[in-house]
């Protein structure tokens, strides 16, 4: 094998913890990062997807990454990746910047998605003025390609170009397309020169397989230790098959109750004790009763 990246590696698209009042919980944050690290995670991304990123302003965002720190007195090779993308290019800058000041390893940036029919030169033009302007050097940034959310793709080509114009800073992708053809299009124009996380729990090993540097999912929130066992089975030339078709197994179940943050929170509660986190609306909370029957499906794989 060769020699990995600073960044290769899984990461969980971690949670948001939230008190009752909706306000953010940052001694449940590093709970919930310290339990990551336990169970194999090598990092975390903060305001993902699946950490509701949109639904929070900067200073919540910037507040929060700045106590996530907490989970190094503990883990200090822990990663810390921030999600810092907004349709806002200032917001984006300063968020940026700020995850760079806590001393985060990365971070991992949406495009603009209001503007929807945006081309490639005015989404490189965006691109490039964050990293000119926030990213220090030895920092590390990474789109965000998730088209049927964002409504935004990151083409090939565009990321050809701000590979070109930022050889280092411009690190790569989070691909969230669950598209297999896609993360074999990613390997093939690019090889190893671009760092390409998996965001779908079942396409981990065909990523890899295809160049990939690791994942950044949901489901690593409940099953890191799961997704670490078809890293390492893969890093030392053995076959993930078997711990592949696992973790695949449990992510329909998941995909049967998105969105993610509602479900994912109440199986954190069921499966580990952490309090019942609330999720900001426009999400609304589990029921009692679905949160029972993914429960039970996921309890018929753990233990059949």
């Amino acid at each position: 094998m060769t020699q990995l990246h600073p960044l290769a590696g899984i990461y969980a698209a971690a949670l948001t913890p939230l008190r009752d009042d909706l306000t953010l919980s940052p001694e449940s944050v590093v709970s919930l990062l310290n339990h990551l690290a336990a169970r194999g995670a090598h990092g975390a991304l903060l305001f993902g997807t699946t950490g509701e990123g949109p639904s929070f302003s900067a200073p919540e965002r910037r507040d929060t990454l700045q106590a996530a720190l907490g989970v190094r007195q503990t883990h200090p090779e822990f990663r810390l990746l921030a999600g810092t993308g907004s349709p806002s290019l200032d917001e984006s800058i300063t968020l940026t910047r700020a995850a760079f000041d806590f001393g985060y390893d990365g971070v991992v940036v949406l495009p603009p998605y209001y503007f929807r029919k945006v081309t490639d030169d005015g989404l490189f033009r965006w691109y490039d003025t964050l990293i000119r302007q926030a990213v220090p050097e030895g920092g590390y940034m990474l789109g965000y390609h998730i088209p049927t959310t964002s409504g935004v793709p990151l083409s090939l080509d565009l990321l050809a170009r701000l590979k070109d114009a930022h050889p280092q800073k411009f690190a790569g992708i989070k691909d969230s397309s669950s598209d297999p053809a896609h993360a074999v299009a990613l390997g093939g124009r690019f090889g190893k020169d671009l760092l390409v996380f998996s965001g779908n729990d079942g396409l981990i090993l065909h990523a890899l397989e295809h160049h990939a540097a690791g994942a950044i999912t949901a489901l690593a929130n409940i099953y890191a230790d799961l997704l670490r066992q078809v890293w390492n089975i893969y890093r030392q030339d053995g076959d993930a098959i078997e711990a592949q078709v696992a973790l695949d197994k449990r992510r329909k179940v998941l995909d049967r109750y998105s969105p993610f943050p509602p479900i994912l929170k109440g199986l954190a509660t069921r499966m580990f004790g952490f309090p019942r986190w609330p999720v900001k609306p426009p999400l609304l909370d589990s029921s009692d009763e679905t949160l029972e029957q993914a429960w039970q499906e996921l309890a018929t794989l753990d233990n059949p």
